[in-house]
């Protein structure tokens, strides 16, 4: 129900597109798992909970306003395999400021997608929705996120010690960012 984006995107492998009600086994099997939830701030999901992210999901509109989010389904064009999710959320439309997030089932890592999924949200965010800058967060020890986002040309702008307990635990983050006219220079 994404209103006024053009949705589906596509890459040369993916195709990023808004939740339907049909995704909630995927949903859930994403965020129920053990490794995905390691470095989030909350506790694997319990089904009850995708459910009702789920009807959040579903619900999404284009992300115009502060605190707007667009959650997008990652899936293998070739055989619509559910991969992941991708997200775009806006932190402030007076700054031009949205924050990119992503999260891939394990039994998917190492091929790209997150990275091409990624890549092409930053093309949505810079080309389509006109931010003029697009944040990454990911706790330091989380060294695949930290490399993706440092591939897609994102630049490192801080490590923050021990900011955010997580899980009973104190967690450090790196915060990552691009500007528009960064994103033009490596697009060109």
């Amino acid at each position: 129900m994404v209103a006024d984006l053009p949705l589906p995107l596509t890459t040369d492998r993916l195709t990023l597109r808004g939740y339907v009600e049909t995704d909630l086994d995927e949903l859930h099997r994403l965020h129920a798992h053990p490794d995905v939830a390691r470095y989030m701030l909350w506790e694997p999901w319990p089904r009850g909970y995708a459910i009702e992210r789920l009807g959040r999901r579903v619900q999404q509109s284009a992300p115009v306003n502060d605190d707007d989010a667009l959650d997008l389904a990652v899936l293998r064009t070739a055989d619509d395999t559910y991969l992941g999710e991708v997200h775009l959320h806006v932190v402030s439309r007076e700054r031009g400021c949205a924050e990119l997030g992503f999260a891939f089932h394990p039994e998917h890592h190492g091929h790209g997608y997150a990275a091409e999924a990624a890549g092409r949200m930053l093309r949505l965010a810079f080309d389509t929705l006109g931010f003029r800058r697009v944040i990454g967060r990911c706790d330091a020890d989380n060294t695949a996120s930290a490399g993706l986002m440092e591939r897609l040309g994102m630049r490192r702008e801080a490590h923050l010690i021990e900011n955010e307990l997580v899980k009973g635990v104190w967690a450090s983050e790196y915060d990552y960012a691009m500007l528009a006219r960064e994103w033009a220079e490596r697009s060109a």
